[in-house]
């Protein structure tokens, strides 16, 4: 919940300068809704796409402050979240309806970046495996529409974000890689094989690259760090060139 409309085209504007439009990443900025519209002509010049930061799972009706899918599409979105951990830990959203949301988001055609992730209280408890585990499968099994082309997964240990703590590279990979083989069990080896799995814990300029180097983190969900658009390239330049 950041952002007016000048700081929105001065964040363009700076992050086209420092060369959004030359890195071999692919970008996705998630304003607020409101921004969406003025920030996707201006995003594409930059080399950047938009996307919502959440949607509801029908297309119209009495469900006041919601937003659908195709809403989205309409404000010129082409990605959405589902299952953003402050989704489903502030305002309590259940794996049945993050399931929800993933799923109607993908039949309208937008691409989704899918999260799951730990509370510091499940991690203690030993519970890791068990809770991320059961947010991947109740989201995937038998859902028809997700290809490799519409689907990110992003790892998103909740005790990671905003606390200065940070999952070592180590930990990352471990855990990207189970998440792979959970995909694999639900979907298929070729499937999870091809899944991109970003990770989204504090990512920031000066752990970037070392996390980012690991084989099987695909990418970043950037936070806090996204707000300046220096830092956020900072980012974007310490992703590994792969074949």
């Amino acid at each position: 919940m950041n952002g007016s409309r000048p700081a929105a085209l001065e964040y363009l504007r700076e992050m086209k300068s420092l060369g959004s439009g030359t890195v071999s990443s692919d970008i996705v900025l998630f304003p607020p809704f409101t921004l969406i519209p003025l920030m996707a002509e201006a995003a594409a010049d930059a080399g950047i796409e938009t996307g919502g930061q959440d949607l509801f799972w029908l297309e119209k009706g009495a469900f006041t402050g919601e937003i659908s899918p195709a809403m989205l599409v309409d404000a010129g979105a082409s990605w959405f979240l589902a299952g953003h951990s402050e989704r489903r830990h502030v305002f309590r959203e259940t794996d049945d309806i993050v399931r929800k949301k993933l799923e109607a988001g993908l039949e309208t055609g937008l691409r989704g970046i899918f999260c799951v992730g730990e509370l510091l209280e499940e991690r203690d408890a030993g519970r890791t495996e068990e809770v991320v585990r059961r947010q991947v499968e109740s989201a995937l099994r038998g859902l028809g529409c997700v290809t490799n082309e519409n689907f990110v997964i992003a790892y998103e240990p909740v005790w990671a974000i905003g606390t200065g703590l940070t999952a070592t590279p180590d930990e990352a990979e471990r855990m990207h890689s189970l998440i792979r083989e959970w995909v694999a069990g639900t979907m298929s080896n070729d499937f999870a094989d091809n899944t991109r799995i970003q990770y989204g814990g504090s990512v920031k300029p000066d752990n970037a690259a070392e996390i980012l180097s690991r084989p099987s983190v695909n990418g970043a969900l950037v936070g806090g760090a996204s707000l300046n658009a220096g830092s956020f390239m900072d980012i974007l330049k310490a992703v590994p060139t792969r074949d």
